[in-house]
């Protein structure tokens, strides 16, 4: 009981460190990005449509985590720049699929330039979810921690990777 317990206190801990961390981003007018969901290639009415990134709103990326204004926690998936696609290279299959979806970026009307943020996944912010969770955070004994990536089982604390993280981005260093 004793172990359900400090996961559950964990759990509201991360819940009001992404709220204060989301306040503090915003009080700081830190740059955020594009949220965007792929829509695959379908057919509607018979007429094909080509994939297409729908704005889904804007995150704040902390390194492993996007950070949403509503404090919604999200695991990085992918993200491109929206520019000009270019035309097909053949180059290789990984610069034809960032061209893609440079496409689908820009039939989703993001500005040029812009960077979106998609294919990612929100996080269950629940102890139970925490406690099997695969992806960037995960609860431990009552810790959260936070996974450098998903193929490391190298990891730090939740608290100090987030504080880290949002005073980057509210105060960046000089030139960055």
């Amino acid at each position: 009981m004793d172990d359900q317990r400090a996961d559950e206190e964990a759990v509201a801990g991360i819940r009001s460190a992404l709220d204060d961390g989301a306040r503090r981003l915003t009080e700081a007018g830190a740059r955020d990005e594009a949220l965007a969901v792929l829509v695959p290639r379908r057919r509607t009415l018979g007429i094909p449509r080509e994939p297409v990134l729908k704005p889904a709103g804007r995150v704040w990326r902390l390194g492993v985590l996007l950070l949403g204004a509503d404090g919604t926690l999200y695991a990085t998936g992918q993200l491109v720049r929206a520019t000009p696609p270019g035309r097909t290279q053949y180059v290789s299959v990984s610069a034809e699929t960032r061209r893609a979806y440079r496409a689908a970026a820009e039939r989703g009307h993001f500005r040029d330039g812009e960077t979106v943020d998609f294919d990612a996944p929100p996080i269950d912010l629940t102890a139970e979810a925490l406690r099997r969770s695969s992806g960037p955070l995960l609860l431990v004994g009552g810790r959260p921690l936070v996974r450098w990536s998903a193929s490391s089982d190298q990891t730090v604390e939740f608290d100090a990777y987030l504080a880290e993280r949002v005073e980057l981005l509210a105060h960046p260093p000089e030139g960055a």
